[in-house]
């Protein structure tokens, strides 16, 4: 048990540590938390009358960052598959970072949730014995278990990983192994599922059809990566922690290709929809062009189109791709909101416009939601900068048991430096 606590105290104090441009990020993420509780508070004790939500355009800003995040969540597993199936080396000394923005992601995905409810005090009405927990009958109970399933599995993995260096030990690859194969299955699943969880409904005929969970899986594995990279060009400038070029150009050929795919899939639904031009094209008419004079998502949409078609530009050419101090960090951030604009108001929100028996309701997020967003990414970005922080310390071995382990005759294995990889 003291090797755990030590673990503890020891991965949060070296955590918590850090030199001025770690102290002013975490208080520029801390003073948006504040400004979250605030609007929560306004929110929870009044109401979801805060909100810009109305009859017509139920679901806004805050699904919008749901369906997101469950695909950067998702993500992590373009950097566990290729380290344990096809044993890149090079991603498997580094492969616990993208299990912490798994764990973080999923995190800001059930901040969101929370603040979808509006009444959070009664999630206990789907606790299983207690309330009623319609499995398998409702999706959306087959998202709630495949997502804390799989903070489950990345938590127990990569913190498992991390406990066992930080101790000089081996990983019990009977235990270990197991779970990571699990954790790549359940990647795909969790996006699947929550494509599902909206492509089951004939009601909105922008999102009523089979083509939407692969564009879900095309599309997060192209803005989940982008995000990894940069967190990795990040860590690679400020820490010790080796990097390789090899594994950065892996992770962007990765963005790259998914990327195209993404834009291949919606070059398909605009034909499919406008080339007819029947009354199911409304919603993405609507998105494209505006209707009756209402056009408040057209910029959105647009936007999002230059972004995406941007970043991929810059990825198809390998040269301007290997630039890692200016273009391959641009083609990232332009991927990145180009999705989450594709995926968040370009697709949550338009689905509701017109409503199933032709009202035309405008949504626009009021300033509660907007400081509410924001600051539940800052909460899942300082707990991702924390969690990253402390892994980072421990795989340089900055972080390490220093008493002795209780087992009789067990002496502590210290590793090589080839001999450090995963698995």
């Amino acid at each position: 048990m003291r090797p755990i606590i030590s673990f503890i105290t020891d991965f949060a104090s070296y955590a918590l540590k850090g030199g001025s441009k770690f102290r002013i990020w975490m208080l520029f993420l801390g003073f948006l938390t504040l400004l979250m509780f605030f609007g929560a508070y306004e929110q929870f004790t009044k109401g979801m009358i805060v909100t810009n939500y109305n009859d017509q355009v139920s679901w806004g800003l805050y699904e919008a960052q749901f369906v997101f995040l469950v695909g950067v969540a998702a993500a992590a597993v373009t950097v566990v598959f290729p380290s344990y199936i096809y044993h890149h080396q090079d991603l498997k000394k580094i492969v616990v970072l993208g299990e912490m923005l798994a764990v973080s992601a999923v995190f800001m995905v059930i901040i969101f949730i929370m603040f979808h409810m509006g009444r959070p005090d009664r999630l206990w009405h789907i606790l299983p014995g207690i309330g009623i927990f319609n499995w398998p009958n409702s999706v959306l109970t087959w998202d709630v278990l495949v997502l804390n399933g799989y903070l489950g599995l990345n938590a127990v993995c990569g913190f498992y990983y991390l406990y066992k260096k930080y101790t000089h030990q081996e990983v019990n690859k009977l235990f270990y192994m197991p779970l990571v194969y699990i954790s790549i299955v359940w990647a795909a699943s969790i996006h699947t599922v929550t494509a599902f969880l909206i492509n089951t409904m004939p009601s909105r005929p922008m999102w009523f059809h089979s083509m939407m969970p692969i564009k879900f899986i095309s599309t997060a594995f192209a803005a989940g990566p982008s995000m990894i990279i940069i967190a990795f060009l990040v860590i690679r400038k400020n820490t010790k922690l080796e990097i390789t070029d090899n594994a950065i150009n892996f992770m962007s050929q990765i963005v790259t290709w998914c990327l195209g795919i993404a834009i291949f899939l919606s070059m398909s639904e605009v034909v499919t929809e406008l080339y007819p031009s029947t009354e199911h094209s409304a919603s993405l008419h609507y998105l494209m062009f505006g209707k009756h004079g209402l056009f408040g998502l057209v910029p959105w949409y647009w936007v999002s189109v230059l972004m995406m078609l941007g970043g991929f530009t810059i990825l198809l050419i390998p040269k301007l791709r290997k630039e890692y101090s200016l273009f391959l960090p641009i083609a990232c951030v332009l991927t990145f909101f180009g999705i989450w604009i594709d995926k968040g108001m370009g697709l949550v929100v338009p689905a509701f416009i017109p409503t199933p028996i032709g009202e035309f309701s405008e949504y626009t997020p009021s300033i509660y939601e907007i400081i509410n967003s924001l600051g539940g990414w800052a909460m899942g970005l300082a707990l991702f900068t924390l969690l990253v922080k402390g892994a980072t310390g421990v795989l340089l071995g900055e972080v390490k048991y220093k008493g002795k382990l209780a087992s009789a005759g067990w002496e502590p294995i210290i590793h090589s430096k080839e001999e450090t990889y995963r698995g």
